[in-house]
């Protein structure tokens, strides 16, 4: 299911040097607020769980995979150029697991080790902030990726469409509309998070049971109605 030719052309292209600028500019953002934030106000736990779970996982998580799951597939079959691989000998979900697990990886390291880095610079990982948001950062890279990378496969505005995902309906509407929040990846991921951290400072609006079955429902759903529609897009190639 995993082809090394494939990843290594999908992590080209979204490692490009454009690319991987604006990958970058997030967590280094991320960072400089960390820094600045310690040395005005010192180390507090529910200081660090702001910005951590007002900046890191509630706006740089999405972005990220938003840029890294559209731009795993979208470019290649907005200019034509996914004919060539669809060419080869290759099953179609296979081709999307693998850039999947690229998408995955990227976002990972983009957006899981600057939270990480964050959280230690904010309050040292005080009562486990640190490493709570960074396996829910984690936890987050993998349905975002596959959300992402489905919207790359069947829209050519994916990227706008993740935006206003990630900054419409989780940001503005899951913080004023109590419904939406259980169908947020971010509150979904607050909740492996309150479990890890334990106390207040970590909270969710969906239990841990509910958000790992709507996590795991999420990318399994998402990444195989992305490989049948890869699939009818060669069968359209191919008529």
């Amino acid at each position: 299911m995993y082809d090394p030719t494939v990843a290594r052309l999908t992590y080209r292209a979204l490692l490009g040097r454009r690319r991987a600028l604006i990958l970058g500019a997030l967590p280094l953002l991320l960072i400089v607020i960390s820094v600045a934030v310690r040395a005005l106000t010192g180390a507090d736990d529910q200081t660090a769980s702001d910005v951590l779970g007002g900046f890191a996982l509630a706006t740089m998580v999405p972005i990220i995979g938003v840029i890294a799951g559209t731009g795993a597939i979208g470019p290649e079959i907005d200019d034509g150029s996914v004919v060539y691989l669809l060419s080869k000998p290759l099953k179609r979900p296979a081709i999307i697991f693998t850039k999947l697990i690229v998408a995955i990886a990227v976002t990972m390291v983009f957006s899981a080790v600057p939270t990480l880095i964050a959280g230690l610079i904010l309050n040292g990982n005080g009562q486990q902030i640190a490493v709570a948001y960074t396996v829910a950062a984690l936890v987050s890279s993998i349905a975002y990726s596959a959300l992402f990378l489905l919207l790359g496969t069947v829209s050519r505005h994916a990227v706008v469409f993740g935006l206003v995902y990630a900054l419409v309906w989780e940001a503005l509407f899951g913080s004023l509309v109590p419904g939406a929040r259980t169908l947020s990846v971010q509150q979904w991921s607050l909740a492996v998070a309150h479990k890890m951290a334990g106390g207040d400072l970590v909270t969710s609006e969906v239990s841990l049971p509910t958000a790992t079955v709507l996590l795991v429902a999420v990318t399994v759903l998402a990444t195989w109605y992305a490989g049948q529609k890869l699939r009818a897009l060669t069968l359209a190639g191919e008529e």
